[in-house]
């Protein structure tokens, strides 16, 4: 067994002494606040040489009946308790006024037909529709709301071939990231009964130029391949329309590496089949098969292989455009002739730019699209293919751009806008004339000119220099009286910039504030502000957002007694963090879908793809960095923690609801502060159930549940 460096021990025996007070109070004191009895186990982890108890290990067995009999119970008690909060009922009906809307994507054209999804202020589901041109009827190719009853039955990613016959797309139980694809024709509507392809988790389908079949990602759905090994067996393989899948042809075998990811893409004229091996999210390795020659069609060429740095390629006729981060942290592109791979030969058409990330490099209508952040808000360019400037498409302000979408030799693409107090508005612009229009503008029941956003900048504890946006009514008043929430992710390259969301607007109607911080960790700055917020440099991420709840009270926003923070997933983790180690600076905390259990959380759900970000317990120097933030391993007995609210989901296979079991008992049994509740969203992914109905009353207890436990004005 590896022991612990000798440097870390003090870190260690300091984690190791929070650890020890999981163990809870007697049942009584659980009891009096009326809590579901929860006991605890002498359960323990020696890792090396370290031991670690873990007295709630036993609710990680969702199948075992005690567990759901505690699940139904908390479940039941967070219900009852929001349910009496007299600002629901009103918060819930101005929510169903703002979510149920009318809305529409861009279009996507394949061959003479157009793709869009509506949102219908009628129904609980996005619909797909496909029609003949832009003047053709719109017909139904997908209506997820007539596949069950209950709403669990739920789409997934869908892709049309190039002549826009048929569609690939994911079906998802329970609207968990498990997932089937199917293939429709679109012209009849009719479902293959064939080409049906179980483990389509990682999928994304790749089309040939002719529509006769596709490349994808298998996952294999063996019950027998424990859960966290089973990254670990993906395959590439190809279909074609009509056989059995179950003979689909491999074009590339596992990794062994449950760490890794595999995918690939087969250009539009079929020559080009581009392979991507996915290390977490810091690196990846690019191979690619020419297809047109029989000497290569087998053989994979390595375009970059073993790098400490992110590579993606858009190809375009016979030439790749790479966009890379590596000796570039903000990210630059490359043309590279596929015949002549040597890195020598490359030609950087984009250099990187020091004041903006590059997010996304396409070709549309022969010409270069380049979408990038500068403080974390979209910057829009359009090159000539080697790189000379057109145009900067001009925007409305601070807001995010997602596209632009089109085809690569077409000359009409697409794009959106929106920011905090800006719905979205679609817009179809010439690629050659820049010439634009809308095509189409959310219209919602709100009123956004009475709203602001401020973009401040404050420093963090070691002095690096954070941006965050506030959105609250004009003329608010600095005197620490305002309600605020602030938000925040920090990690996996992931980019908090300004979006339109209809459901923020009850809380800024009942005066609140909302914050959302850019945090280390994320990609608003580029990789080195990702790598400055992950594995042993995680604690920057807390760090930071402790900085900007400090910011938020030095500045007279709010008051501690007045803010609730909120994050889900790796925001969970976030708020957890934050919330243990600063357990005053906050009233309220919002845990959704979190991962807390940082000593276990690879031997879960998507655990172990994630390693790259956060290390693993079976590394010394990792344990010691997880430990010392994990939050479930802080929860320290006679704390007065915040009012807490966790939000969990029952179909959750991506992060194990074991979390969030974990640590509302943890909390439950420590805590002498506010009420730790848990909520379980039922038929629910961690996405969520995928009905705005699911999304209405969730948000509902949210807010709720702040102004409970928020002191007013």
């Amino acid at each position: 067994m590896k022991q612990i460096p000798t440097d870390l021990v003090p870190a260690l025996l300091m984690v190791c002494a929070f650890a020890a007070v999981l163990v809870p109070r007697e049942a009584g004191a659980q009891g009096r606040v009326g809590y579901p009895a929860t006991r605890a186990v002498d359960a323990k982890d020696v890792l090396h040489g370290v031991t670690i108890p873990d007295p709630y290990r036993w609710l990680e067995d969702a199948k075992d009946p005690e567990v759901q009999a505690w699940m139904r119970a908390q479940d039941d008690l967070t219900r009852k308790e929001l349910a009496r909060v007299p600002e629901r009922a009103r918060l819930l009906a101005r929510l169903k006024e703002l979510a149920y809307l009318d809305s529409v994507s861009a279009p996507t054209k394949r061959g003479s037909r157009l793709f869009l999804t509506r949102r219908h202020a009628t129904k609980e589901k996005s619909v797909v529709y496909w029609k003949e041109g832009k003047a053709g009827e719109e017909k139904v190719l997908f209506d997820p709301n007539g596949w069950s009853k209950d709403g669990s039955a739920g789409l997934g990613d869908w892709q049309a071939s190039h002549d826009g016959t048929k569609v690939v797309y994911q079906l998802k139980e329970n609207n968990s990231d498990e997932a089937t694809l199917r293939v429709i024709d679109v012209a009849t509507g009719k479902v293959s009964e064939i080409d049906v392809i179980p483990g389509g988790k990682y999928a994304t389908a790749s089309w040939t130029p002719d529509g006769s079949g596709f490349y994808y990602t298998w996952l294999p759905t063996d019950p027998k391949i424990p859960v966290d090994e089973r990254p670990g067996h993906q395959e590439v393989r190809f279909h074609r329309l009509g056989e059995d899948p179950a003979k689909d042809r491999v074009v590339h075998g596992k990794l062994g590496d449950p760490t890794a990811f595999l995918s690939a893409t087969l250009s539009r004229n079929g020559r080009w089949l581009v392979l991507y091996v996915q290390y977490g999210w810091t690196s990846n390795d690019v191979l690619y098969r020419d297809l047109a020659d029989p000497t290569q069609a087998d053989r994979w060429t390595p375009l970059v292989v073993g790098t400490e740095a992110q590579w993606g390629v858009e190809v375009f006729g016979d030439r790749f455009f790479v966009t890379t981060n590596d000796g570039a942290p903000r990210s630059r592109v490359f043309e590279v002739d596929p015949l002549r791979p040597a890195r020598k030969e490359w030609k950087e058409v984009v250099p990187e730019r020091k004041d903006a990330t590059l997010v996304s490099a396409s070709v549309l209508g022969g010409r270069l699209a380049l979408n990038y952040l500068k403080d974390a808000s979209s910057l829009l360019e359009v090159r000539e293919l080697d790189g000379a400037l057109v145009r900067e498409v001009k925007l409305p302000g601070l807001g995010t751009v997602d596209g632009p979408f089109g085809l690569p030799d077409e000359d009409e693409a697409y794009y959106s806008f929106e920011s905090y107090t800006t719905p979205r508005e679609i817009h179809a612009t010439s690629m050659k004339t820049g010439v634009q229009e809308l095509w189409f503008r959310l219209t919602v029941p709100v009123d956004p000119s009475a709203y602001e956003v401020e973009q401040v900048f404050f420093p963090s504890k070691d002095g690096t220099r954070l941006s965050m946006f506030l959105v609250h009514r004009k003329g608010m008043k600095r005197d620490g009286a305002a309600r605020t929430i602030l938000y925040g992710y920090g990690g996996f390259q992931v980019s908090e910039t300004p979006h339109f969301s209809a459901m923020l607007y009850p809380w800024l109607e009942e005066g609140g504030v909302w914050a959302a911080v850019n945090l280390r960790g994320g990609g608003e700055y580029g990789e080195e502000w990702h790598r400055d917020g992950m594995l042993l440099k995680k604690q920057n991420t807390f760090d930071d957002f402790l900085a900007a709840a400090r910011w938020l009270s030095a500045e007279k926003v709010t008051s501690p007694e007045r803010l609730a923070i909120y994050g889900g997933s790796n925001g969970g983790l976030l708020v957890g963090a934050a919330m243990t180690q600063e357990p005053k600076a906050f009233s309220a905390v919002l845990c959704a879908v979190p991962l807390l259990d940082m000593v276990r959380y690879h031997l879960f759900g998507s655990g172990r793809t994630w390693i790259s970000e956060y290390g693993s317990a079976d590394d010394p120097k990792q344990l010691a960095a997880l430990l010392a933030y994990s939050p479930y391993h802080a929860v320290k007995t006679g704390t007065a923690y915040p009012a807490t609210l966790l939000l969990s989901a029952d179909s959750d296979d991506r992060v194990d609801p074991m979390h969030a079991r974990k640590l509302a008992a943890a909390l439950q049994a420590a805590t002498t502060g506010g009420p730790v509740l848990l909520r379980i969203e039922r038929n629910a992914g961690h996405g969520g159930a995928d009905m705005v109905k699911s999304a209405v009353e969730s948000r509902a207890d949210e807010y709720a549940f702040v102004l409970a436990h928020t002191k007013g004005q």
